[in-house]
């Protein structure tokens, strides 16, 4: 029997990661930041990445310099700096805001599964992307993303649905995500075949 290359959960030696958890057989790839955040079942980010304050679903495909969870700056206060966050940063006699900090941890971004995010986008606190969306490159994404909807721009807009609503709406109800990995190996053929409405009407229950 032939080596599978992602047996287990795999985490490049140059990640850091504070406060996370991690599914089964995920990867996580080079010089990737990681914060209170968690990553479902077979869900990869590639390199460069930075994920905060983020729940991520099962079977999502991050690539390569995507900023999740991009914290804001206050900008309703006199000054937006850190100082006004930080300021143990430039004085010993000053404490951090620990409610301003603990507003940016309570912005949770939300992605669901099967979701593919493009090289080099980026994902504002508190944005919730549905199930088998897909986030174009580059684009900035500052509202929420329905299910099997293609997003793309600054700031992000709609570009078009996958599928038919309903066909999105019977995939969801399908929810192959959660099935057992020897339930989707075996049935490959069905996941290779760009019949959806096939698909669908075998699995639908």
């Amino acid at each position: 029997m032939k080596p599978v290359k992602l047996a287990t959960t795999f985490i490049d030696p140059s990640v850091r990661m504070r406060e996370c958890q991690t599914g089964q057989q995920c990867e996580i790839l080079a010089a990737t930041t990681m914060e209170y955040s968690t990553l479902g079942d077979f869900s990869y980010i590639g390199e460069y990445c930075t994920v905060a304050d983020a729940a991520i679903g099962k079977f999502t495909a991050i690539a390569n310099q995507v900023r999740i969870g991009a914290p804001n700056h206050p900008m309703s206060r006199p000054a937006q700096h850190r100082i006004t966050y930080c300021p143990e940063y430039y004085s010993p006699h000053a404490e951090r805001d620990h409610a301003f900090f603990a507003r940016r941890r309570a912005a949770t971004v939300i992605i669901g599964n099967d979701v593919w995010i493009g090289h080099g986008a980026i994902v504002l606190p508190g944005v919730t992307i549905g199930d088998g969306a897909v986030i174009a490159a580059g684009a900035v994404v500052s509202k929420d993303v329905a299910a099997y909807t293609v997003v793309g721009g600054v700031p992000a807009k709609v570009i078009r649905s996958r599928f038919a609503p309903e066909t999105a709406q019977q995939l969801q109800q399908i929810a192959w995500w959660n099935w057992p990995l020897d339930t989707i190996i075996e049935h490959l053929a069905d996941f290779q075949s760009e019949n959806i409405e096939a698909f669908c009407a075998k699995w639908q229950a």
